[in-house]
Order: C-alpha cells, then sequence, then structure tokens
C-alpha cells in the first residue's frame, strides 16, 4: 500500500512533529540541540522556511512551519536528513534516527497560532 501524498501548496501552515526512533533520545547534549537549530535555520535560508515556533523534547520535536515557496517535501529532507547525518557521524552510529515519517497537519493559522505556539 503506498503512502498518501503531502499536500503542500504556497503559504501554508504546518504543525509539523518526528519522533525518535523506539522513542529513542535525539539530543544526547546541547551541541546536538544548536546543530538541530543550525538546521531550522538553513532551511529558512535555503528553502524559505518560516518557522514561527518550535519545541525540541528529549526524544522529538514540534515545528510551527509555514512554507511560502509550497516546499514541505524539500525543507523536511534537509532537516530531518541534514540532522540525521550530523548525529550519525557525531554519535558513531548508523541506521535511522526517526521513527517513520514526519507527521505535518495543516492549520489555519489564525485560529491555530496561538494555541500551538
Amino acid at each position: 500500500m503506498t503512502r498518501p501524498l503531502r499536500i503542500e501548496y504556497p503559504g501554508a501552515y504546518y504543525h509539523i512533529t518526528s519522533r525518535g526512533n523506539e522513542r529513542k533520545n535525539i539530543y544526547i547534549n546541547k551541541g546536538d540541540r544548536e546543530r538541530f537549530l543550525a538546521y531550522l535555520k538553513s532551511a529558512h535560508q535555503r528553502y524559505g522556511a518560516v518557522i514561527h515556533a518550535f519545541c525540541l523534547m528529549n526524544n522529538h520535536y514540534h515545528l510551527f512551519l509555514e512554507t511560502p515557496k509550497g516546499n514541505l517535501s524539500q525543507i523536511m529532507r534537509h532537516i530531518n536528513g541534514a540532522y540525521t547525518n550530523y548525529f550519525n557521524i557525531r554519535h558513531k552510529r548508523i541506521g535511522h534516527l526517526f521513527q517513520g515519517r514526519y507527521k505535518a497537519i495543516i492549520v489555519e493559522a489564525d485560529s491555530y497560532a496561538g494555541e500551538l505556539s
């Protein structure tokens, strides 16, 4: 069975979540969190992602993200892929860091923004 396509369009707002594989921590130390934040910044610079709010938990994260260019898959491939490569090299491990696909729920910015952030 194939996965359903993600809905992507310019100006969309998403509540994004991604959890560590086997619910394990995805940040081991302060440096890992700082590197993840650097990937969020580079997602803005490279792909135009607008990150309105974020929350980094030990084994998952939440983003309130806007895609002015309608390119969510590129943004998330950059964030999760680049961070996984960094994490695996830094901590001498192999394999998946994140459990399955990230979750992306389309939200209405006006009604959901306050509650989400």
